[in-house]
């Protein structure tokens, strides 16, 4: 028995069954499409930098929450630990 015979045949439709020269191919024919009529979005570099900008400052909030979070969680366990060290010294 062979590997091929015991999967079931896959679709030979579709973008994702092509391969990969054939994608590119036809993805370059829409973008020269787009350039044609004018539909063609292009990133000035103010655009470019203002997205990076928008970007990094979304990464930044989030990490910013995420360790305030596991601060406030590691607190009371700290707060715990101090108590029990004091009740032993005492």
């Amino acid at each position: 028995m062979s590997y091929e015979t015991d999967r079931p045949k896959k679709s030979n439709r579709g973008f994702a069954s092509m391969n990969k020269d054939e994608q590119r191919q036809i993805a370059s024919m829409g973008g020269k499409a787009a350039h044609a009529r004018g539909t063609a979005h292009e990133f000035t570099s103010a655009e470019a930098a203002e997205a990076g900008r928008k970007g990094g400052q979304s990464r930044g909030r989030s990490r910013a929450a995420r360790l305030a979070a596991e601060a406030d969680q590691q607190q009371p366990a700290m707060q715990q630990t101090a108590g029990m060290q004091q009740g032993v010294n005492s």
